[in-house]
């Protein structure tokens, strides 16, 4: 099956009545072209697609980086890929000319998000991007954008060995689908990665199922710690050594005053008093002269 591409986005045209007669709005405003452009949810459909017919791989770079890459078995034979017995995938149509049978998508041309029926809309209405992250023995597939509070699991996929010519095969997460984009019902060379949540839902569920944000692949928030306690004040000192300076000299301060004695029980005749230790209450009698 052969598709176009309607290379809209890519194309930079001059004049506005153009870039109408290409859309179909004959002349347009540009108060209109401008919602046409913003709103990409009515300018472009979805369709779905056959999964069996596509493979999610992540490929290994130098550094630990890796990109993504997506490959469509269109004609049944040869085989665009193949699964190695160690758990990779050999990507063999690098070894015959592919061109009718293999579909390849290989960077933000080829594929992006759709998320509630709107394309690449993230917290905001930001464009959401698709980025793969190692963790531990996982490759994992993350939607990301500034305004998310945690990155969203696309797919997931194990790196069972380390080899630059072995792909690792991710398997999309619970909800997420390819779709393929479509204009007034033709299909174009343009894969979604879709759900049919949108970015906050997927968020907010996401926080419910896992409050860390480490096990699904979200950025975990450094919770502020309360301050130290103030250090306790010095003892309090019969003498103070500070100086204080007064009129252009230097001057000890005064002593501080001594506290008072705790008063001191007083001796008593009873032999009971001293070993309980308590004071005996002496009448007091009033001077008279």
């Amino acid at each position: 099956m052969q598709r176009t591409y309607l290379a809209l986005a890519g194309v930079g045209l001059a004049g506005g009545g153009l870039m109408a007669t290409v859309l179909g709005l004959g002349a347009a405003p540009p108060r209109a072209l401008a919602q046409a452009w913003g709103g990409r949810a009515t300018l472009f459909e979805a369709q779905p697609v056959d999964p069996q017919r596509y493979v999610v791989l992540g490929r290994p770079l130098g550094n630990g980086e890796w990109t993504l890459l997506v490959l469509e078995q269109i004609q049944a034979s040869p085989p665009c890929w193949r699964n190695r017995a160690d758990g990779l995938v050999d990507p063999s149509l690098n070894r015959f000319d592919f061109t009718g049978i293999c579909g390849r998508y290989v960077d933000s041309n080829g594929y992006s998000l759709r998320l509630a029926g709107r394309e690449g809309a993230g917290a905001g209405g930001s464009g959401l991007r698709l980025r793969l992250q190692p963790s531990g023995a996982e490759l994992q597939l993350l939607a990301t954008a500034p305004e998310l509070a945690r990155e969203l699991v696309v797919g997931r996929g194990l790196i069972t060995a380390r080899d630059r010519d072995g792909f690792v095969a991710l398997r999309l997460a619970p909800g997420w689908e390819l779709q393929r984009r479509s204009y007034r019902g033709q299909e174009l060379n343009h894969l979604y990665f879709a759900n049919r949540a949108s970015a906050e839902q997927l968020v907010a569920a996401a926080a419910v199922a896992n409050p860390s944000g480490g096990a699904t692949g979200g950025r975990r928030t450094r919770l502020a710690l309360p301050p130290p306690p103030p250090p306790a004040p010095p003892p309090p000192s019969a003498w103070s050594a500070r100086s204080e300076r007064r009129d252009g000299r230097f001057r000890a301060a005064a002593p501080a005053p001594l506290a008072a004695p705790l008063a001191a029980p007083l001796a008593s005749s009873d032999p009971t008093a001293g070993s309980t230790g308590r004071a005996i209450a002496l009448q007091v009698i009033p001077y008279r002269e």
